[in-house]
């Protein structure tokens, strides 16, 4: 252990790390309410505005790998604690700020802070006992709902009745409590014994690649898909990523250790991620619009910012109140099972819009079956990944994984705005998404569940453990004998 401290309450540690998620979610939603208002509040354009938004996904892409590889060599809660840093100074940068480049500057110092999910889910494994530690894995993923949950009726409350900068200010006193609390109750955790040199050039080639290619999918409806600017960012990605990939394979400490993401285990959970991620972000795109369409439109239900906010609210929700029953099936069946059935549940989720989107307690349902399946399946993805990997790489490991959920959401952005500016319909002289646009949109939503649970049963299984392997387990160590114990059938042993 690296200073870690005995005497830690498990239930404080959790309570302190599932804080810090919720607090690094409400980041990505802090400037929704805002993004109509974006161009007169900075004096600047639509197009340079749309940075605002942009800028917290390429730093957190970019930061959340890194800070994975730091933790696992310089220690988790060194690296939680580093991470507060920027989540404070991006927010008091934007809360100042009264032009677009500084508050590009503060969102991408935010951005910087999203490996906090990752590296807290890691830092369990090593200090809590075995019975804890599933629940609390899938407690700790569902963090990320809880803070979009909370963070639209939020922001949007004090967009309508307060000064835009109160957000800022109270992201910046959040995230500072946050550090305190990290600093006073949570361990230290692992690291590894012989750690290594940090991989620079890796880190550099990893960035550059993620930057060249969520630029291109971002940016790519604005630029045009067959603009150079585009093409050429996508033919950089790829030559990059492959020249990373090769220098991966032949450093000796890799940032990210492509040997170990290439076992099934762990391949096959990060393909189904990426599709998790999709799946999940494409309601997130529609649910909002239909909520807030003028109901002249025939299909839109006229509700405020505000009201929309608070409609979504339990959907968020309901991922803290499922994480127990996950973790449970999850120590029954594996996670292999409670990842499948997760996306079962989203694509069934969209499934039922197609005859309940008419209505808002139909669109409630919509998001609460859609939102139970996400919880299910993010809770079961760090168990997977976990059981499959050694201790010493386990914040790199689930920051990748983090990272691959982060590129599905951003095709999901770039898949779904396509279809909703090309299926359009117009209303007092201004372009609106059709109604079709939005049944084609949740129908992809379903397609796309359907293919991550297939993706999912295909995930190697482990056999159950016996007497036997359990009293091998108990020599493992703490960590990897819980993760074996919670993963059961659903994932195989370290190779």
């Amino acid at each position: 252990m690296d200073g870690s401290k005995p005497d830690a309450r498990p239930g404080g540690v959790v309570g302190v790390l599932a804080l810090a998620g919720i607090v690094a979610a409400l980041m990505q939603t802090l400037v929704v309410p805002l993004i109509g208002d974006l161009p007169k509040l900075l004096d600047t354009t639509a197009s340079n505005a749309s940075w605002v938004i942009t800028a917290t996904l390429l730093a957190g892409a970019v930061a959340t790998p890194v800070a994975g590889r730091l933790g696992d060599t310089l220690g988790k809660r060194r690296v939680l604690l580093a991470s507060v840093v920027p989540l404070v100074a991006g927010s008091v940068v934007c809360a100042l700020a009264s032009s677009v480049v500084p508050m590009i500057v503060g969102r991408g110092l935010q951005g910087l802070g999203m490996g906090v999910v990752p590296l807290g889910i890691s830092l369990l494994r090593d200090i809590l006992p075995p019975e804890r530690l599933g629940g609390s894995i899938a407690l700790m993923s569902a963090s990320m709902g809880v803070g979009g949950a909370l963070g639209l009726p939020f922001s949007a409350a004090v967009a309508e009745n307060a000064d835009w900068r109160v957000l800022f200010w109270v992201a910046a006193g959040l995230s500072l409590l946050v550090g305190v609390l990290i600093l006073r109750l949570v361990p230290a955790g692992r690291r590894a014994a012989a750690p290594g040199r940090f991989d620079l050039p890796g880190a550099l080639g990893l960035g550059t690649g993620l930057v060249a290619l969520l630029l291109a999918v971002s940016k790519g409806a604005n630029w045009g898909w067959g603009s150079a600017t585009t093409l050429g960012l996508l033919a950089a990605a790829v030559v990059v990523l492959l020249a990373w990939g090769a220098w991966e394979l032949r450093t000796p400490d890799p940032l990210v250790d492509l040997r170990v993401t290439a076992r099934p285990v762990v391949l096959m959970t990060n393909a189904a991620s990426v599709l998790v991620g999709f799946a999940m972000y494409a309601q997130s795109l529609v649910v909002p619009q239909l909520f807030q369409l003028p109901e002249a439109t025939g299909y839109g239900l006229g509700q405020s910012m505000m009201a929309m906010g608070l409609w979504m609210a339990p959907a968020g929700l309901m991922m803290m109140v499922l994480a127990p029953l996950g973790a449970k099936l999850s120590a029954a069946r594996g996670p292999k099972v409670t990842l499948s059935l997760g996306a079962l549940v989203i694509s069934a989720g969209y499934g039922s819009s197609l005859a309940l989107m008419g209505s808002t307690w139909g669109l409630l349902a919509v998001t609460l079956v859609c939102n139970t399946g996400v919880g299910l399946a993010y809770g079961a993805m760090p168990a997977l990944i976990m059981g499959a990997v050694p201790q010493e790489e386990t914040a790199s490991a689930n920051s990748f994984n983090t990272l691959m959920r982060s590129i599905g959401t951003s095709v999901s952005a770039a898949v779904i705005g396509v279809v909703l500016a090309q299926m359009t319909t117009t209303l007092g002289g201004h372009a609106l998404p059709s109604e079709d646009g939005f049944r084609v949109a949740m129908l992809i939503g379903c397609g796309v569940g359907l293919v991550a649970a297939a993706v999912a049963a295909l995930i190697p299984a482990r056999p159950v453990a016996g007497p036997a392997d359990a009293a091998d387990a108990g020599t493992e160590g703490n960590g990897t004998a819980a993760v074996r114990a919670s993963a059961g059938a659903g994932a195989e042993a370290p190779a």
